[in-house]
């Protein structure tokens, strides 16, 4: 049945008022209307609803009858990509310069085939057999992080990656350890007699001035199955440490792991810092990464801006603000360029843009140099067989060291292929810089001969091919990650967290996740949205 219009105290019709606004005032005026009235959402309630970040729209144009505006955009890595891509929903005009041959910034998937030149000459080709890679940059995704939401929206499978295996390997060489242990049995030690210590001190009564009695006696029963101690109150070991011979059928009841060490040779050990990695929020599984390699990501998003629209091997020689934009000059193949925009968004590494002409000012300038970039390094090692899943029964995971090679990290993808690539080194800061010094045949040698000590020769006889890559040899990159003291919001980046003109700055090192893709991802919709704001006000 159709309904009489609803009419105001003078008679109008609802509808032919609104009509009148939009005509008299545009459709920012309706809208408002419209709020007022409870026919639309107001901008609170649409922030309530949003509870966040809302994409630029076409509607946003169209129906505030202004258009898009031109929007240059230097570094194509995801900051880069992603503010594109965003601005694209809105039909913004954006160019993206990239420097490298290559979008995705430190997001690097080596395949077989890829090559490479590092500053200090040293070339590397990856001769990874067909459907073996090794993630050089970025490679674990938490659950929590914005990463899996641009994967699900722009169709990027995605695969559990096992941040932590108890399977895995301990093996502090310089605490004076001769051979390896399991994550599990070091973790059972030392959770063992923390929890023995816990509970005597319980039981004698030391903590009867914190802690009240009925609260000390759940105490005590929470401890008994934490440590696995029992009424005894003692740790001796139990099968959490594992097994020498695994349960089997009837009559193979298998036969517990012994050889518990004293709780003095554990502390000594000093595994025990390697188990609150598990508890850091941005570290703690499930975790996951994209099907194929981490470059999927950029890929897509890629694929989603338009090929078109990025220039790669564009070295941007000078970005200038001027009265009513900004011009961006950038040399490829041999020849000057410029680009003429309304807007431009600096998603190049800090440093780089520091040494890059511009006319920002000396506080933008002081800002960049105050961000330094950090070391990080990996090696790929593809092995003829995957003789840690079919020999130790190591399924992903990582080996934690104290030897400069810091960390061992066994594939999360292709379980029981024929290969696999194990990253035979992933370290930081002196340690990279390091295997950094180092020629690729080099720093193979040097990884595979301390590797060996942990698995024995079969992590050198069985090895095939190896490619190794450091960050702060890379061009146009020059780091893996930035140090900033106080974080993004410290007065020393207060210039960058603004528009220096027409200029906008973008990166995960003006976030709270540096060196993660989500801080990226963070910082582009932070710079999206305030320009898309300036620009609907204008």
């Amino acid at each position: 049945m159709r309904q009489t219009p609803t009419t105001n105290s003078t008679g109008t019709s609802r509808r032919g008022f609104l009509r009148t606004v939009g005509i008299t005032g545009g459709a920012g005026a309706m809208l408002a209307s419209m709020g007022a009235m409870g026919l639309a959402p107001t901008a609170a309630q649409a922030a309530q609803r949003e509870a966040g970040y809302r994409a630029p729209r076409t509607g946003d144009f169209t129906l505030g009858g202004r258009a898009a505006a031109r929007v240059v955009v230097v570094g194509g890595g995801i900051a880069g990509l992603a503010s594109a891509y965003e601005l694209g929903k809105a039909g913004y005009d954006c160019t993206v310069l990239e420097a490298r041959d290559r979008t995705g910034g430190r997001n690097f998937t080596v395949r077989g085939g890829d090559t490479t030149t590092d500053t200090n000459g040293n070339r590397q080709q990856a001769h990874f057999s067909e459907g073996q890679y090794m993630n050089a940059g970025p490679a674990r995704l938490a659950q929590w992080m914005l990463t899996l939401d641009y994967c699900r929206e722009l169709g990027v499978p995605i695969e559990a990656f096992t941040n932590q295996n108890a399977n895995a390997y301990l093996f502090d060489e310089k605490a004076g350890m001769t051979a390896p242990t399991r994550y599990r049995t070091a973790k059972a030690d030392l959770y063992g007699y923390v929890a023995e210590l816990l509970a005597k001190a319980t039981d004698k009564g030391a903590l009867d001035g914190a802690v009240t009695a009925d609260d000390q006696e759940r105490l005590l029963e929470w401890l008994k199955d934490f440590g696995d101690i029992g009424d005894s109150l003692t740790y001796t070991g139990s099968a959490r440490r594992g097994y020498a011979t695994d349960p089997g059928a009837a009559g193979t009841p298998g036969r517990v792991l012994g050889g518990v060490p004293s709780l003095s040779d554990v502390l000594s050990d000093g595994v025990g810092r390697y188990f609150s990695f598990e508890f850091d929020y941005d570290m703690a599984m499930m975790m996951f990464q994209p099907v194929g390699g981490m470059d999927q990501i950029p890929k897509a998003l890629t694929r989603a801006v338009g090929a078109h629209r990025i220039r790669t091997g564009a070295v941007v020689s000078g970005i200038t603000d001027t009265a009513h934009g900004v011009t961006v000059t950038y040399r490829s193949q041999g020849r000057e360029h410029a680009v003429h925009a309304d807007y431009c968004i600096a998603a190049l590494p800090p440093h780089i843009l520091a040494a890059t002409p511009h006319n920002l000012g000396g506080a933008v300038q002081s800002a960049l140099k105050a961000v330094t970039p950090v070391s990080a390094g990996k090696i790929g090692l593809e092995y003829r067989s995957r003789w840690w899943e079919e020999k130790l029964r190591i399924y992903g995971g990582i080996t934690e060291t104290d030897m400069d090679l810091s960390h061992i990290w066994y594939p999360s993808y292709g379980y029981h292929g024929r290969r696999g690539v194990i990253i035979g080194y992933y370290n930081t800061g002196a340690n990279a810089d390091s295997y950094g010094a180092l020629t690729p045949a080099e720093r193979q040698q040097r990884a595979v001969a301390q590797g060996v000590k942990i698995h024995g020769d079969i992590y050198r006889t069985e090895l095939a091919t190896a490619f190794s890559h450091h960050w702060r040899q890379t061009p146009h990159l020059l780091g893996a990650w930035h140090s900033m003291p106080g974080g993004p919001d410290a007065a020393a980046y207060a210039p960058l967290n603004k528009p220096a003109g027409h200029v906008y700055f973008a990166g995960d090192y003006l976030s709270y996740a540096d060196a993660w893709q989500h801080g990226a991802f963070s910082s582009a919709r932070k710079v999206v949205t305030t320009l898309h704001q300036r620009v609907l006000a204008a």
